[in-house]
Order: structure tokens, then sequence, then C-alpha cells
């Protein structure tokens, strides 16, 4: 079973990962309004896949006799400046997210709860790639320099990615 200590942790990082599902979904509209709907497929393609991350939470939870306790969600931020901004605000987030991952993972360790331990190394593995798709995109966008015709292009390339692209990252 659970400590009381790891369900709160665990309940606020279920909590994390619903605001990021959340905020991805925000700068998902944020790319609608502005006619860039390959890069508002990106954000979806994200949202949906901070959702599964937060059920793995949820279900490791129920599957270790802790109880779930949600918790409010803030709203996040939709107004960006540029794409850029955007794909550097999902950055900042997966950096958040990523610490408290490591923190929750240090807490595991603390409590020599070993099956927490497995289930969040996936976690920590997850967030390497999360990091990198989205500095890859800060990269690309950086590449373009505000240039029309390449965020054009950018936009359709990022409409490619899809859910079962992500599947062996949830």
């Amino acid at each position: 079973m659970l400590s009381p200590k790891l369900q709160t942790a665990i309940n606020a990082q279920i909590n994390l990962e619903l605001a990021s599902s959340y905020a991805y979904l925000a700068m998902a509209s944020h790319f609608d309004a502005n006619s860039l709907p390959g890069m508002s497929n990106w954000m979806r393609v994200q949202s949906e896949e901070e959702r599964v991350h937060a059920m793995k939470l949820y279900d490791h939870m129920g599957d270790r006799g802790g109880q779930v306790v949600l918790g409010a969600i803030p709203a996040p931020n939709h107004e960006f400046a540029t794409p850029l901004a955007v794909f550097e605000a999902a950055l900042h987030h997966e950096q958040v997210v990523t610490k408290s991952i490591h923190a929750l993972y240090a807490l595991a360790v603390a409590e020599n709860d070993y099956p927490a331990q497995v289930m969040l190394q996936w976690f920590i593995n997850e967030q390497v790639e999360e990091e990198k798709n989205a500095m890859t995109a800060i990269d690309q966008l950086k590449m373009a320099a505000g240039n029309p015709s390449a965020i054009l292009m950018l936009d359709q390339l990022f409409g490619a990615r899809t859910a079962e692209a992500t599947a062996g990252e949830a």
C-alpha cells in the first residue's frame, strides 16, 4: 500500500498532468484562432498524451490501494505573441513537470516504495522525450525566423503528428 505522503504527492502529480493537458488544449485553441491547424493538432495530440499520463498515475494509485483526490485546475494562458512563444511556454511547462517527477521519484526512494520507483522510471524517460520534442519545435521555429512561408511549412509538418506516433510514449 502507498504511504499517505506518497499518495498526496501522486495526487499532486495527477493534478499537474491534468493541468498540462488543459494548458496544451489552450495552446491548441490559440493556434486554431490564428489559422495554424497543424500546430493546433500538435498541441491536441500533446494534450491527450498528458491526459493519458494522468490516468497512468491514477491507475497506479488504484492498483496500490490509494485514493485519488482530484484538485482544481488553474486556468491556463491562451494568448501568445508568436508560435515560438507557445512552444517556449510548452518547454518551460515540461521542465516544471520534469522537476516534479524527479521530486516524486526521490520521495518514492525515501519511502522505499519499489513499485512506485519502477512506474516513475517510465515517467523519467518520457520527460526526456517531452523536452526533446519541444526543443526540436523551438529550434525549427527559430530557423523559420518568423518567415510566413516557413511557418506554414512547419504548420504542415506539425499537423502530421498523430496519437499513434506517440503511443509508445504514453
